[in-house]
């Protein structure tokens, strides 16, 4: 294919999006955009404005930050208003409001329109929630993660414990399930698989099996 190729991977929080999205563009040399660091960026400025619970507020936030990625040495660096806030948007405290912020129908319109001057730019590896059915509709590899809730709670207390955050596994669980429901009912881009989606169930597979899935699907197109 002589335009860029756009690899589009969805799923519930935990099910190791951000893991094979690194991974897959680590090895294929493609650039990595990480959907949910936007959101958890206008999230965590909302947060520290006292924007929360206000929707026409939270609008206004998001429209004001200017939000920029940049993917070196394996990490997506975060920065907003050129401040780095790549550290403060992985708090509990964040991911508890970021499903509110993301349901907004104009915070989301806001955003597509960054996401997808990336795919014209570059060949990218992008993950998220609608990423296959909103963001990237046409993407050449679609991909839907899944995993059991356990696995996912496990996973994420990993990453909280790593960073120094006190919370116990049930806390973790209970958060994750609520995201489901918000993410899956919101009236906007609600998760779902797409229909040409491919699904990955990463609960007790290895990352190297899971991103051969992607590079067969990725050598059907013929890229």
């Amino acid at each position: 294919m002589s335009k860029n190729v756009i690899i589009a991977i969805d799923g519930p929080a935990g099910s190791g999006k951000s893991t094979i999205a690194k991974y897959v563009a680590d090895k294929l040399g493609y650039i990595l955009l990480d959907t949910g660091a936007l959101y958890r960026a206008i999230t965590n400025a909302c947060i520290e404005n006292g924007s929360i619970g206000n929707d026409e507020k939270i609008t206004e936030t998001a429209r004001s930050l200017d939000i920029k990625l940049d993917y070196r040495n394996h990490v997506t660096h975060v920065y907003v208003n050129d401040v780095e806030v790549t550290t403060k948007i992985r708090t509990p405290e964040v991911n508890s409001h970021v499903s509110e912020v993301a349901r907004i129908p104009e915070v989301r319109e806001h955003l597509l329109d960054l996401q997808r001057g990336f795919g014209k730019q570059h060949n990218i590896v992008v993950e998220g929630r609608d990423t296959t059915t909103v963001v990237f509709p046409n993407a050449d590899v679609k991909i839907f993660m899944v995993a059991s809730v356990e696995e996912r709670a496990k996973r994420r207390l990993k990453e909280l414990s790593d960073k120094g955050v006190e919370i116990t596994l049930d806390e973790v669980k209970d958060n994750l399930l609520e995201r489901d429901r918000i993410d899956s009912t919101r009236s906007v881009a609600p998760l779902r698989k797409a229909d040409d989606a491919v699904e990955i169930d990463t609960t007790s597979i290895s990352i190297e099996d899971e991103f051969n899935k992607i590079v067969e699907r990725l050598e059907k197109i013929k890229v």
